[in-house]
């Protein structure tokens, strides 16, 4: 019962952070930063793509033209699908780990005692997770494209404009290294 209610929260917190990601403003400050220089870029005033596609600063709406608001949706949606294929795989991670302990008290000790459990877990993620986060990876040029062409049209936006082809190739160098060591 306790493992059903697990379930039941995790697909009810999952499926609230999906709506809100689609509802709710795109806030770009500390969006897309990868490596090791994230924590080393500058502090940025909040700024944020609103679901109709307006850009706002410290709550200030940027003055946009119409080719400007589309690009900023087309970065939003992006942006957007890529936080949803994380939740997905998080989702797909969580239900692997609930279900590597869903079997009986004396079936998990035996697992773990035996390693059987964590090389259950381990080829679920291997299986399902790794593919997802390779696929993430694979969108960020298209996403970097796009911050670029916001970036060259939008002068306010370029300070949110922090990916570059460094994280991209690091990001696909990252899920090649976690994942073929497991």
């Amino acid at each position: 019962s306790e493992l059903a209610d697990a379930r039941k929260e995790m697909r009810t917190d999952l499926a609230k952070a999906r709506k809100d990601l689609l509802t709710e403003s795109l806030g770009l400050e500390n969006s897309l930063r990868f490596g090791k220089d994230s924590d080393r870029r500058p502090h940025l005033p909040k700024a944020e793509i609103t679901p109709q596609g307006d850009f706002l600063i410290e709550g200030k709406a940027q003055a946009i033209d119409p080719r400007q608001r589309r690009e900023l949706l087309t970065y939003r949606g992006q942006v957007i699908d890529i936080a949803i294929r994380g939740v997905d795989i998080g989702e797909r991670a969580g239900q692997a780990a609930l279900d590597a302990v869903g079997t009986s008290w004396m079936g998990m000790l035996f697992g773990a005692m035996t390693g059987s459990l964590e090389r259950r877990v381990e080829r679920v993620v291997r299986q399902q997770v790794g593919p997802g986060v390779r696929d993430i990876c694979r969108q960020l040029p298209e996403v970097h494209a796009t911050q670029q062409r916001l970036a060259s049209t939008l002068p306010a936006f370029r300070p949110y404009a922090t990916l570059d082809r460094d994280d991209i190739d690091e990001c696909e160098t990252e899920v090649r290294r976690e994942f073929a060591t497991r």
